[in-house]
């Protein structure tokens, strides 16, 4: 019996010193990968913002295990049958700078928190505004096709009405006027008031086309807008609440850790 519990004795520090050490790695690990892959650095940037932000939270949640791995270490020493109960000043011992690393991450994930709030609310604006203009200016070119083409057949048919009869036979032949189109310019000819109602006729049919297209440009609008919608809400609520949670989590264990620590 005496022999099982000297054996398991030194099990003790081995465990604790392993927690100490993974705690510190993955902490620190975790922080220099968020901070290589913010670079490079665009503070002035709405969407690096966001990004950063994203990816903080997102690896949020490793620093908070390794400083808990970190401090668990030092719960077991001092639970540990033998362990040293030395007084030592707060700087001096290793568990203020955590619990002190613990607070300040509390305090950087509870900036963040509306800070992305707002950041996609601004970008979500400024998206969707994106979107009407392009839909805008889509309808635009759309309406200039219409009057680009109505101008354009208006000069064919004055440039074969100011051809003489023979050459428009000739084009017909040629195979580059049809035989319909030819029958058209000689009543063009014979009555040029028919001009402008043969093109309002061509309008309107080209306006309808238009307004199908309209149509389909408005439903596309409103579905990008939805998506975009969809995305930041989801974007708002996981990185907003998921940083606020982290800040209760980071501020808690720094605070309590501290006061306990002062009363040791």
């Amino acid at each position: 019996m005496q022999a099982k519990k000297a054996s398991s004795r030194p099990i003790t520090p081995l465990v604790s010193l392993t927690l100490k050490v993974v705690g510190i790695i993955i902490t620190l690990s975790t922080l220099l990968d968020i901070v290589i892959l913010s670079i490079p650095f665009q503070l002035a940037s709405r969407d690096w913002q966001i990004d950063f932000v994203t990816q903080f939270v997102d690896r949020g949640i490793v620093p908070l295990i390794g400083i808990v791995l970190f401090l668990t270490g030092f719960w077991i020493d001092n639970m540990s049958a033998g362990a040293a109960t030395e007084r030592r000043g707060m700087a001096k011992d290793p568990r203020f700078w955590a619990l002190a690393l613990s607070c300040i991450l509390g305090a950087l994930f509870l900036i963040l928190f509306p800070l992305h709030l707002s950041n996609v609310r601004l970008a979500y604006q400024e998206s969707a505004q994106g979107i009407v203009q392009e839909a805008t200016n889509a309808e635009a070119r759309v309406s200039e096709e219409v009057e680009s083409e109505i101008n354009t057949q208006r000069q064919q048919i004055n440039l074969l009405l100011s051809a003489p009869p023979e050459q428009v036979d000739q084009l017909v032949q040629q195979g580059r006027l049809s035989q319909e189109q030819a029958d058209l310019i000689a009543q063009f000819r014979n009555d040029p008031e028919q001009i402008e109602p043969y093109l309002q006729q061509g309008r309107g049919q080209l306006n309808q086309q238009v307004e199908e297209l309209q149509t389909q440009i408005g439903l596309q609008r409103q579905e990008a807008q939805q998506q975009l919608k969809n995305s930041a809400l989801r974007s708002g609520l996981r990185v907003g609440v998921s940083s606020l949670l982290l800040s209760i989590g980071f501020i808690v264990i720094g605070w309590l850790g501290l006061k306990t620590l002062r009363q040791l």
